[in-house]
């Protein structure tokens, strides 16, 4: 079921492909290196990387309430399949993703059976999947030699990767909106600038995200502010405000089973015959 975590992710995978869409491992569309997270700046963190010119977008849920707006009745919705053809590779430690991409797939590593998931977005391709399963990877403690369409984990002992289609069906529970802030801090009102008509159009390209049980969430526009006052003379931020009409769901069978443990016991009989 999606929850406030699954929809800040997505929100951050959005912008990351609008500010890097050939991926980080490329130029930014801004021409300025940009960390792209869920969460908090990290003040000291903040502060050597706003001296060397680098900004900060950080995606975090905002202190408005959530509001439940349940509506819909409780029925089981078959899910639509997905139609890119994004497939991935599988060499000793490391994956290359190829193809289309398009809502409804997930791709995912496995590293010593720990599960990074992702949900493929609109606006993605398959240097930008690749670069945030990267990041999320990194985000798990783990080194990732990453260019282009490829990823190395050169630490892991066991390495997977997948790319799987939704199916199945989803009941929706409950329905919410919540507020999300997309936060720029800058070294600079002109990089401010540059940077958050990137991410507006990112964010507003389609009315929905993909999350990763299947379901979607909506999303509009609410509110910005802008703020020159700063302890730190180098920082120049902006919040732009988007809330999330998303849904909790329960699966009648799993959307999209990327990783699993089955074991089988297979009976055998052995048949003799004599040779005449």
């Amino acid at each position: 079921m999606a929850d406030q975590a699954d929809v800040e992710a997505a929100l951050a995978a959005i912008v990351a492909n609008g500010v890097y869409p050939q991926g980080t491992a490329g130029v930014s569309a801004v021409g300025q290196a940009c960390k792209i997270y869920r969460g908090w700046p990290v003040e000291p963190v903040l502060d050597v990387d706003l001296t060397a010119g680098m900004a900060h977008v950080s995606v975090s849920a905002t202190d408005a309430a959530l509001k439940n707006v349940t509506r819909y009745p409780r029925v089981w919705q078959t899910l639509t399949p997905a139609t890119g053809t994004l497939a991935v590779d599988v060499e000793g430690l490391g994956a290359t993703f190829s193809g289309l991409c398009s809502t409804g797939l997930l791709a995912g590593v496995m590293v010593d059976g720990e599960t990074y998931p992702y949900a493929v977005q609109a606006n993605d391709s398959a240097a930008t999947v690749t670069s945030n399963l990267a990041a999320l990877l990194r985000e798990g403690g783990w080194i990732v030699e990453y260019a282009g369409s490829k990823l190395v984990v050169p630490q892991a002992k066991h390495f997977t990767a997948r790319v799987v289609a939704g199916a199945g069906s989803l009941q929706e529970i409950r329905r919410q909106v919540q507020e999300f802030r997309v936060a720029m801090w800058c070294p600079s009102p002109a990089l401010r600038d540059a940077l958050a008509p990137v991410l507006d159009a990112a964010v507003m390209a389609n009315d929905f995200i993909a999350l990763a049980d299947g379901s979607y969430g909506r999303v509009r526009f609410v509110n910005g502010t802008t703020s020159d006052a700063s302890a730190n003379a180098a920082l120049y931020r902006r919040d732009l405000i988007y809330a999330v009409e998303y849904p909790t769901t329960l699966a009648q069978q799993t959307p999209a089973m990327l990783f699993g443990t089955m074991v089988t016991t297979v009976n055998m009989t052995v048949l003799a015959s004599d040779n005449v």
